[in-house]
């Protein structure tokens, strides 16, 4: 289950979702993909968010308020990950990214609400992990 509202509109608050981790071992976690992960803040709860950077990637941060902006990198062995509700969302962009040893699967289906019964949908912020 995923709970709260950093994923808004595309993972619901209290959403159940279903998840792979084949990914993970096989490091084939990419761009894009909605992963579960230990909370780097709390190693007690998991976290749902996208993939936006992989190690290597240069990011364009910036705070909540959009005011600040800056660019980090993604070392070796992390990931850079935010939720689709940028507004409401604590994510790499207050923590930093985090080490791939964190996630802990591959969310690709909704299975509840039923009225979201299916594959994930695109991210509202998908120009944000461009290759361009």
């Amino acid at each position: 289950m995923c709970s709260g509202p950093s994923m808004e509109p595309t993972i619901e608050n209290s959403a159940v979702v279903f998840a792979e981790n084949l990914s993970r071992h096989f490091y084939s976690i990419q761009r894009g993909d909605i992963i579960i992960a230990k909370s780097p803040s709390n190693p007690k709860s998991n976290i749902c968010k996208r993939v936006i950077g992989l190690e290597g990637d240069k990011i364009l941060t910036s705070s909540p308020s959009d005011f600040f902006k800056s660019h980090s990198y993604v070392p070796v062995g992390h990931v850079w990950i935010e939720g689709d509700n940028l507004q409401n969302s604590t994510d790499s962009r207050s923590y930093g990214p985090i080490p791939y040893g964190l996630i802990r699967g591959r969310i690709f289906f909704k299975i509840w609400p039923l009225s979201d019964f299916g594959f994930l949908r695109d991210s509202p912020n998908s120009h944000r992990f461009s290759d361009d």
